[in-house]
């Protein structure tokens, strides 16, 4: 059951001091992004050379230092499919070591609130559609990331059980596809759509007649701006108290080859679109039931084509000053 009574907290005070773990990544550069524009004066970064949260010592060490009042968890040891499923021992022991030091750390140093980063791929591999919350664990995992969504879901129990026996304030959200500022734009392991806006990109710059994308170009897929997440994720810190943990999703779904003629479309390229059926399609349909977020009276604002358009103006940034190449 909902704890309806769960929307009566009590907003972050905007002069405290925020942690944000994994700030250097796609949410975590959200995160920072959406804080000081909401007036967050006080927020604390560390790179990963300065502190590795792999090591309980130094996370310890540095949560009795700096004593952070509230915590958003976006680091995470990530990579494609690929990765995944060749160093499941890294992926499950690096993401299990930051989850257990940070919120363990967040507890012994008093932290009011926490909000841990989470992913869709938590869900069983046959799910039925849309997704909801209630299906966690009930069923097998996709094998691919079984070793990541393991590690995610027992970080979504800590934050449960914490809860429970501490009476902490930690909250868990599973977002979608995500995409936006600051993506991973490498050809060899990024998503989809960052796939696609480079592909077409480089086809534009260089006169190609065509840009083929892998598969049929049927499956859906549902994709949220990473900016509408951290909103998300800050009016949740704002409002929320209970035990409940949330998708957050756009809501609407896009095949691939819908999304591979709006790329197309926003990158100005005026070639042909080649499918390959031979390359893999991947899960058909991927779609988060968001209405429990809904029903706390958040709602995405960033639509498809316009976080597209804002996406590529940044990359179209970023690979002229050549961060994109070898």
């Amino acid at each position: 059951m909902r704890d309806e009574k769960g929307m009566k907290g009590r907003a972050l005070d905007r002069k405290k001091k925020i942690y944000v773990a994994g700030h250097g990544g796609l949410v975590g550069a959200a995160m920072v992004r959406c804080l000081k524009k909401a007036g967050f004066a006080d927020i604390v970064t560390q790179s990963h050379k300065e502190l590795d949260l792999t090591r309980q010592a130094e996370t310890e060490a540095f949560f009795k230092e700096e004593r952070p009042d509230y915590v958003i968890l976006a680091a995470a040891k990530v990579g494609g499919i690929h990765a995944n499923d060749s160093y499941p021992a890294d992926f499950i022991m690096k993401n299990l070591q930051i989850t257990c030091n940070v919120i363990d750390a967040s507890y012994q140093n008093g932290v009011q609130k926490l909000l841990f980063l989470g992913s869709s791929c938590i869900y069983p591999r046959e799910c039925p559609q849309p997704i909801r919350e209630e299906y966690l664990l009930s069923g097998y995992l996709e094998k691919t990331n079984e070793a990541y969504a393991l590690a995610k879901i027992a970080g979504l129990k800590m934050c449960e059980f914490y809860n429970r026996q501490y009476h902490t304030q930690y909250i868990s959200v599973m977002p979608c596809n995500l995409y936006g500022i600051n993506d991973n734009f490498a050809l060899e392991n990024s998503h989809v759509l960052p796939a696609l806006i480079r592909k077409f990109h480089e086809a534009k710059a260089q006169g190609a007649p065509s840009v083929t994308v892998w598969g049929s170009g049927k499956p859906l897929r549902e994709f949220l701006n990473v900016d509408d997440l951290a909103h998300a994720c800050l009016y949740l810190l704002d409002h929320y108290e209970g035990n409940d943990f949330f998708n957050v999703g756009s809501g609407q779904e896009i095949s691939i080859r819908e999304l591979a003629e709006l790329v197309k479309k926003v990158v100005g390229y005026e070639g042909e679109i080649r499918l390959d059926p031979a390359k893999p399609d991947g899960t058909l349909r991927k779609l988060t039931d968001i209405s429990r977020i809904f029903q706390t009276g958040w709602r995405p604002k960033i639509d498809l084509e316009s976080g597209i358009r804002q996406t590529y103006a940044w990359f179209c940034e970023q690979y002229e000053a050549g961060a994109f190449r070898k």
